[in-house]
């Protein structure tokens, strides 16, 4: 798909957020070209927050924004599906600080858009086409992004757990990919790491039911929906922090235990240097190198 894209009229969900444990509810509704994504808090008259990198605030355990002092968490699941989609512009109201953990994953976010319709608009679609490779190592951490006409993703992650370990998964955005492949990957925790979290203000919403629950040796509230459920739900968050570009990117985006301190980190170093990008469109229809080619055939295959 070359143009930018919208819904074709709002739609809503509530729920609770994962960390806050606060009741919200959500409205995703159409925007005009060249909007991007906003959040608006409707509990605070209205104000805004537009999702791109300067309004960065928190990435420890989810991905906040944060802009003359108000705040929206836990934003990287509704922009992974936006991303996932092919949504270039909308407006998410929400009257809590935090959005809804849902089931977890990006399917219900992906099952809203499907409901909405998707609205094709006049202006060509801007790609940010990584030129430059760059690089950015902490520890045993890194993440990469390269040169390519598409955008794909490969992540690895290396867990202390018999079910997970060392898992790897390589994906190309295309042609419906991410719903097959992605949207239905959940977040998930252990037993053991419960309680402590909890004492650090965080994952006051969770439950079996909006999260994968490790216990010591196996999963408390299986079956998984993939073998590599884990890995894949990390090239979730990766998708939706990336998203924070602006931007939909052309790039090969190479991860080995990120997350997202460092995915928001590559988008500001990304941002930062001018060299290592262009703005690119694609006039011709035709083109199938763009990350969402097929997306609206894909809207009608199962997840």
């Amino acid at each position: 798909m070359t143009h930018e894209q919208t819904i074709r009229s709002a739609v809503e969900c509530s729920g609770v957020g994962l960390h806050s444990g606060a009741p919200v509810s959500m409205r995703i509704l159409p925007a005009p070209s060249d909007t991007g994504i906003v959040f608006r808090r409707t509990d605070l008259d209205g104000f805004e927050i537009e999702a791109v990198s300067r309004n960065v605030a928190r990435v420890s355990y989810a991905t906040s924004l944060m802009k003359k002092g108000v705040l929206i968490s836990t934003t990287e699941h509704v922009l992974s599906a936006f991303i996932g989609m092919g949504i270039d512009n909308a407006i998410v109201e929400l009257d809590n600080l935090e959005l809804p953990i849902l089931d977890g994953s990006a399917r219900p976010f992906v099952e809203m858009i499907r409901k909405a319709g998707i609205h094709k608009q006049r202006r060509l679609r801007k790609y940010l086409k990584i030129r430059r490779e760059v690089e950015m190592r902490e520890g045993n951490k890194f993440i990469a992004v390269y040169p390519s006409d598409t955008y794909s993703v490969s992540y690895a992650i290396n867990f202390p757990h018999p079910l997970i370990g060392k898992e790897t998964f390589q994906v190309e955005l295309t042609n419906g990919s991410y719903l097959k492949h992605i949207a239905g990957a959940r977040t998930f925790g252990s037993r053991e790491d419960e309680q402590a979290m909890r004492n650090m203000g965080l994952i006051r919403g969770a439950s079996s039911e909006n999260c994968i629950v490790l216990t010591r040796d196996g999963v408390e509230n299986g079956p998984l929906r993939f073998p590599d459920e884990f890995v894949r739900h990390k090239v979730l968050d990766l998708v939706g922090d990336l998203a924070l570009l602006g931007k939909q990117i052309l790039g090969n985006v190479v991860a080995d235990r990120a997350g997202h301190a460092m995915h928001t980190a590559l988008v500001s170093r990304i941002l930062r240097d001018k060299t290592l990008w262009e703005e690119v469109t694609f006039p011709d229809e035709d083109r199938t190198s763009s990350v969402h080619s097929g997306a609206e055939a894909a809207a009608g295959s199962s997840l």
